[in-house]
C-alpha cells in the first residue's frame, strides 16, 4: 500500500504561481510513472502532467509552457510548479502514482484562481 499526500494548494490571483507537492510513503524511484490530474466542479477528472523514469515528461496542451512537473527521489516527492495561472485552472489537483500494475491516488488539494 502506498499513501500519497498532496499539499500546496490555495487561493491565488490570475497570473500568479503555486507549487504543489505530493509526498509518497515509499520510494518513488521504482514507480512506473507519476502524474498530476485535476477535477473542476461538474467536470471529469483530467490529466495534467506526467513524469516517467529518466525524467521524461509530458503535459496536457492546456498547461504546456506554464506548468512543470518534477520529482525528488531522495525526498520521495512529486512536484507541480504552476505559473501564469488562469481561472480555468481552478480545480482539485490529485497526485497519482503507478507501482507495478496498481494505481494510487492522493486525497487532492484545492487550487482556486481568481480573476
Amino acid at each position: 500500500q502506498v499513501q500519497l499526500v498532496e499539499s500546496g494548494g490555495g487561493l491565488v490571483q490570475a497570473g500568479g504561481s503555486l507549487t504543489l507537492s505530493c509526498i509518497a510513503s515509499r520510494s518513488i524511484f521504482g514507480s512506473n510513472g507519476m502524474n498530476w490530474y485535476r477535477q473542476a466542479p461538474g467536470k471529469q477528472r483530467e490529466f495534467v502532467a506526467a513524469i516517467y523514469s529518466g525524467d521524461w515528461t509530458t503535459y496536457a496542451d492546456s498547461v504546456k509552457g506554464r506548468f512543470t512537473i518534477s520529482r525528488d527521489n531522495v525526498k520521495n516527492t512529486l512536484y507541480l510548479q504552476m505559473n501564469s495561472l488562469k481561472p480555468e485552472d481552478t480545480a482539485v489537483y490529485y497526485c497519482n502514482a503507478l507501482f507495478g500494475l496498481t494505481n494510487y491516488w492522493g486525497q487532492g488539494t484545492q487550487v482556486t484562481v481568481s480573476s
